[in-house]
């Protein structure tokens, strides 16, 4: 590592603060990312401003047909949390497959949407559900959020305090793990909400996650496996690496989508 100046944040007004004073500052939430970039000296922050005690930015609430859930909270507590369960079954779904136990007892929702990830899962349920990121400088809608591979709309200093869920109608999320790192080779979330059938993929896309359009399309007009068939998604637009072929990764997002339409429709 790099040295560093350590400073734990009393509130998000005291983060956004040090943020502002060093520009080159960068925030420590749950560390699963942030720790493993320090030690391959890929990124050298002048300070690590740690937020990742902060109450305000912690805790999941469900009020009428929306759940919000603080920036900090634990993969695993999403994944326990029998409100999550009742509401949004397929997000606790989702957060009990991230990782390891020791990554979900550590990594945060907001920290893991932040870093945007290419092949990391909570991006596809923001997308998929329609999820409002709410930020301690204004509120973005997840369509306008991710802008590429570990790119978003976040400004220097904005601090993702928590991020607002509607509830679908119905939804479900199957993804194809990386064997050793458990990320997704492919993730799908299907979901149908009060404004249409959406179908998010992460783990496959060389620019992220995106929407699989000609499924929702097909989904829209019957709502079954059967109705992906034939559908594919465009292997130029897939990753290719040691782990897979762009070709393979397409094949894997038709496969999971179908999994995750017969996990909703029994």
């Amino acid at each position: 590592m790099y040295a560093f100046e350590y400073q734990r944040a009393g509130s998000v007004a005291e983060a956004a603060s040090l943020l502002a004073k060093n520009p080159e500052a960068k925030l420590l939430a749950g560390g699963q990312t942030f720790i493993p970039t320090l030690k391959a000296r890929l990124a050298q922050p002048s300070h690590v401003v740690d937020i990742g005690r902060l109450k305000e930015l912690a805790g999941i609430e469900v009020k009428g047909n929306v759940v919000s859930i603080g920036a900090m909270t634990r993969h695993a507590e999403v994944a326990a949390s029998a409100d999550v369960k009742k509401a949004i079954p397929a997000l606790a779904d989702l957060a009990i497959e991230i990782g390891d136990q020791q990554v979900r007892n550590r990594g945060t929702l907001g920290g893991s949407v932040a870093n945007n990830d290419p092949a990391a899962d909570y991006p596809s349920a923001v997308l998929a559900l329609g999820a409002t990121i709410v930020t301690n400088q204004r509120e973005i809608a997840s369509g306008d959020f991710f802008q590429g591979m570990f790119s978003t709309a976040l400004q220097d200093g904005e601090i993702i305090v928590r991020i607002v869920f509607p509830m679908p109608k119905r939804a479900a999320y199957s993804k194809f793990h990386h064997p050793a790192s458990g990320y997704a080779m492919a993730g799908v979330f299907v979901a149908d909400t009060a404004n249409g059938v959406r179908v998010a993929v992460t783990g496959a896309g060389s620019s992220g996650v995106f929407l699989w359009k000609a499924a929702e399309a097909a989904l829209t007009k019957t709502f079954a496996a059967a109705s992906l068939d034939g559908i594919a998604v465009d292997e130029g637009e897939c990753i290719a690496d040691l782990h897979a072929g762009a070709d393979y990764r397409a094949h894997l997002v038709g496969v999971m989508a179908k999994r995750a339409i017969k996990k909703i429709t029994g």
